[in-house]
């Protein structure tokens, strides 16, 4: 017996339709990530990294109070960031420049360098001495070459390519998922913490908390955002 035919309005036709119909759109949301994906995710940089890892070694489970108030501040932030570029088109620079007087956007511009020099050493220190711990050998020697890599990158390479690479690298955060796991961590501890040990570290725990919202939060952002970078 001869099949028939199978119509546009079959159940078949319209479930191939709406996968194709969802596979487009999957697509298209993943090839649009880009700048915004890359910039938050580099935010937890190595210098970033070091800075959780010292204050946890150091207060345990009592710091994680600060993120009650620290997560509204960034959040804010990045609102404004998105909204400003929504609204002008352009970022923080733009605006000062053309609302402003020339010295305001030069001096922004220049506690920017200055705190992106200092942040780039940092973060250039913190691979070095990771790589370091794996390989053996000195982190002075691989500051210069990831600085070499990373220049090499910026000039040899597309931004395009530089993206693209970035853009996956981003999987890794999800490492920080899987450690909350395998570090078998007393999830009751966690949630409630050491209210004495709270107390007696308030002082010390505020001083690294201070690196929390700062770290690029209220500075690249808040400065460069634009409809394309955020």
């Amino acid at each position: 017996m001869d099949r028939e035919p199978i119509g546009k309005n079959s159940p078949g036709a319209k479930a191939a339709r709406l996968a194709f119909v969802l596979q487009g759109r999957f697509r298209r949301f993943f090839s649009n990530l880009g700048p915004g994906l890359i910039t938050g995710a580099a935010d937890d940089d190595p210098s970033g990294i070091a800075t959780y890892s010292i204050t946890g070694a150091s207060f345990g489970y009592a710091p994680l109070w600060t993120a009650l108030f620290s997560f509204p501040l960034m959040a804010a932030i990045q609102i404004m960031c998105a909204r400003l570029g929504m609204v002008t088109g352009l970022g923080l620079a733009g605006v000062i420049r053309v609302r402003y007087p020339r010295w305001v956007l030069w001096g922004a511009c220049t506690l920017l360098v200055v705190a992106n020099v200092f942040n780039i050493a940092a973060d250039l220190g913190g691979m070095a001495d990771v790589t370091g711990l794996l390989t053996g050998v000195r982190p002075l020697y691989w500051k210069p070459v990831y600085a070499l890599v990373l220049v090499w990158l910026l000039f040899q390479t597309s931004y395009r390519l530089i993206a693209r690479i970035f853009k996956w690298l981003t999987l890794a955060l999800f490492a920080y998922i899987a450690a909350a796991f395998l570090a078998h961590p007393d999830w009751r501890a966690v949630l409630q913490g050491d209210s004495d040990s709270t107390r007696s570290v308030v002082r010390g725990v505020l001083g690294h908390a201070g690196r929390y919202p700062g770290d690029h939060h209220f500075a690249l952002p808040l400065l460069l955002a634009g409809r394309g970078g955020s």
